[in-house]
């Protein structure tokens, strides 16, 4: 059983599958998320949308245009549509209940891409009962803190703007306190190691972050040579799109 501290308790480093193992399989589909269980990762990161007819569906991408050349909008299609999609291998979109569903004991990292998503992916989660394996991450801080009063049991990751705050407290040597109120109960910050030239993930940075209680989670990392680098600093978590030489390089939590 899943208790409300599950989401963090596995050993670190935490190894996401970002949009699950896509080698030779469509990314962000139930067999690139099997590919990636199989390959031993325990947290699956992913994004979704909204359909036209109110369901919360698996997609990185507000269009069909990169995985299947139609410039239709995810939002104008239903859910019963896009499951039936060839994205190759057989595979179609899945809606984020039944990728709940298929991975019972797998944590999952979702990134609520538009607005309208927001209330309807809370809903999904509370009525699975799966608060406690999931993390809800925005580039929206406003949407991430929407979540964060609306269902205060889901883990989330600070939206841009509160990392670019705690990263210029940090910058500035402000008391831990300005830190705390940029990052605004965010568990975890997932960021780029840097933004353009501009280094962002600091040994300061790690530290303020790790001060305060929370995580410092470093995306996308492939190179096994790099995810053991960031490790070594203090980094938390990877998130990579090949969970496979993660796995090989750290192994695999329980």
């Amino acid at each position: 059983m899943f208790t409300l501290e599950t989401y963090l308790t596995p050993p670190r480093p935490r190894l996401l599958a970002h949009r699950g193992l896509a080698l030779d399989v469509p990314e962000n589909t139930l067999l690139a998320f099997e590919r990636a269980w199989q390959a031993g990762a325990r947290y699956l990161e992913t994004d979704v949308h909204l359909t036209s007819d109110g369901e919360v569906v698996i997609s990185h991408d507000p269009t069909l245009t990169r995985l299947t050349g139609s410039p239709a909008a995810i939002a104008t299609h239903t859910m019963s549509h896009l499951r039936a999609v060839d994205l190759g291998s057989g595979a179609g979109f899945c809606s984020l209940a039944e990728a709940l569903d298929a991975f019972p004991t797998a944590r999952f990292n979702i990134d609520v891409k538009v607005a309208p998503a927001l209330l309807p992916t809370i809903a999904v989660v509370e009525r699975l009962r799966a608060e406690a394996r999931v993390l809800l991450a925005s580039f929206s801080e406003r949407r991430r803190r929407h979540v964060q009063q609306k269902s205060p049991a889901i883990a989330t990751s600070s939206g841009r703007s509160g990392v670019l705050r705690f990263a210029a407290a940090t910058l500035c040597h402000a008391p831990p306190t300005w830190g705390a109120v940029a990052l605004s109960g965010a568990t975890v910050l997932q960021v780029p190691e840097k933004i353009g030239s501009a280094v962002l993930v600091t040994d300061r940075f790690i530290s303020a972050a790790h001060r305060l209680g929370v995580e410092v989670h470093v995306w996308t990392v492939n190179e096994p040579r790099e995810m053991r680098r960031l490790v070594e600093r203090g980094v938390d978590g990877i998130v990579t799109d090949r969970i496979d030489l993660a796995v090989a390089e750290f192994g695999s939590a329980a």
